[in-house]
């Protein structure tokens, strides 16, 4: 364990992983060149598996391939990057690896927003590797919960209340945020994740929101 996976596990509290799918050698090597030599380790490590008793999953890109082309198969990012579903939440929330950008983009389907960061300045400075040890490393378990109408946690009580996750479910709302629904407990189901998601993109206009890289440059 490396002194960054160490921090995510440990002080950042998303340990210990759960529900290992371990990853077949033939996907080492189709990824190998197209994403960072240290996911495949973590991979190798690891396998595709849950983190914070579910809050955070690393996923097989070729599996949310559907998924990624529903949210962004239309926009200009695609012409911008090749992009891979390298991780994804409880809620919908989808870590988007660029091939030559690093971890420049993140969707939340809830709420339809794309979150870009391109600094393709630094990603060539601190290269594939380190970018992707740093987004371990610095992440928290609070970007990937989310909030209900009285600004209270959702992820721990949803998790008692309707169970854990696996590989394919994930707590969606009904009716859809963008729908006209609450995000309250009560509005949480267990959902298939590919379906609900596919239709999230169907239903919810999404929205890019400013670049926060080159916002922090000025």
């Amino acid at each position: 364990m490396d002194q960054f996976m160490e921090n995510f596990l440990e002080y950042e509290g998303f340990g210990p992983p759960i529900a290992r799918r371990d990853v077949p050698p033939e996907k080492i090597d189709k990824f190998r060149g197209k994403l960072p030599d240290k996911l495949l380790q973590y991979w190798q490590e690891y396998g595709w598996c849950g983190y914070a008793k579910g809050l955070f999953w690393t996923v097989d890109p070729d599996e949310w391939e559907d998924v990624l082309d529903d949210w962004i198969g239309d926009t200009p990012f695609m012409e911008r990057d090749a992009y891979y579903v390298i991780a994804r939440s409880a809620f919908g929330k989808l870590i988007l690896w660029g091939a030559n950008s690093g971890q420049s983009l993140r969707i939340n389907a809830p709420d339809g927003l794309a979150f870009p960061a391109f600094d393709l300045e630094e990603f060539k400075e601190d290269g594939a590797d380190l970018t992707l040890q740093l987004f371990f490393s610095s992440t928290s378990r609070d970007t990937y919960d989310v909030i209900d109408s009285d600004d209270q946690p959702l992820f721990e009580r949803a998790l008692a209340k309707l169970g854990p996750l696996d590989h394919d479910t994930m707590y969606g709302f009904v009716p859809a945020l963008a729908l006209g629904g609450e995000p309250s407990l009560d509005r949480l189901q267990k959902l298939e994740a590919h379906i609900h998601l596919s239709i999230l993109s169907q239903v919810t206009e999404l929205r890019i929101m400013a670049d926060v890289a080159q916002a922090a440059k000025g």
